[in-house]
């Protein structure tokens, strides 16, 4: 009796199974609001993770984008299909050659603002003329900064204002005026904030005080838009790189360089071209799940 009763029980959970299966497989059919196939399959097909990479059809703002880190983020994505790109920077001869040579690499359109990410007016009024030009927006990467190397002692407010003006509340205007857009038109999007390791350490020996605060409040800003963005199906995160390769770096090269590359265990500084991949992952479909987070691309500096 006791083998029959178990029996009894096995078959009954059984068909309890079945029916739980059944039941999810028809929501899952009759939900519109999740899709059928992941991100990137195919019905009946392979599925295929560098589709989730293509950003076909898609707009992209980059500030700072005219030369350095900025601009070789926008290659990477251009590479991976953008319908247009913007790029806002104060540098007209560089940002209108920027433009220029990005159509001619991969065809894109390419139109460029002049802007300081600080005027707030100046810079909604640049928002919506990027999607009166090209459309929509839905990426955002946030590449305008500036670095000091100035004791503390001898830092003048003045000076200490213009970084933090620049790094975080440019940073914030310019990714609230294409929120708001981007909430308005209710696709969701992408915004990459750039931060720096000196976010997260104090790289010593520099004498860099405003740089690594204004960095640190950058990651956090990210993080707190991450939380209240993630409604309207905007992801916030950011890219932290460490020592790079870039004109604005060349300029403390005969004091810093040979510190900065023997604290790093690989042993060199980073090409502005490897942040490319991550940029794109963050901008497109193959991160969908990812916001709040901060990467850090520093060829093991902070580690030790």
């Amino acid at each position: 009796m006791a083998t029959a009763s178990i029996q009894i029980v096995l078959e009954q959970d059984s068909i309890l199974s079945q029916q739980i299966a059944n039941e999810r497989s028809m929501v899952a059919t009759n939900d519109d609001s999740e899709p059928a196939v992941p991100v990137g399959a195919s019905v009946g097909g392979k599925h295929n993770v560098f589709d989730m990479f293509s950003l076909n059809g898609r707009v992209a703002v980059i500030t700072g984008g005219a030369r350095g880190l900025g601009y070789s983020m926008a290659e990477g994505l251009c590479a991976a299909g953008l319908s247009g790109v913007a790029i806002l920077d104060l540098q007209s001869d560089l940002g209108e050659r920027a433009c220029d040579q990005l159509y001619s690499d991969f065809g894109v359109t390419a139109k460029f603002y002049r802007l300081d990410v600080r005027d707030e007016v100046a810079v909604q009024d640049a928002m919506n003329s990027v999607v009166r030009d090209l459309g929509r927006i839905d990426i955002l990467i946030l590449s305008a900064g500036v670095a000091d190397i100035v004791h503390a002692e001898e830092y003048s407010p003045e000076k200490f204002r213009r970084v933090i003006d620049i790094n975080l509340n440019g940073s914030f205007i310019c990714a609230q005026a294409a929120g708001k857009l981007m909430i308005a038109a209710g696709r969701g999007g992408s915004i990459v904030f750039v931060g720096s390791m000196s976010g997260s350490i104090v790289n010593w020996p520099n004498p860099q005080c405003a740089y690594n605060s204004s960095k640190a409040a950058v990651i956090h800003l990210m993080k707190s838009l991450s939380a209240e963005w993630a409604k309207h199906r905007i992801r916030c995160n950011s890219i932290s790189p460490g020592y790079m390769d870039t004109p604005l770096n060349t300029t403390f090269e005969s004091e810093y360089f040979h510190e900065w590359k023997s604290r790093a265990p690989i042993g060199r500084l980073g090409r502005p071209d490897e942040l490319a991949g991550c940029a794109l992952w963050l901008a497109s479909d193959a991160s969908s799940y990812c916001t709040g987070t901060d990467i850090l691309i520093d060829g093991g500096y902070t580690v030790l």
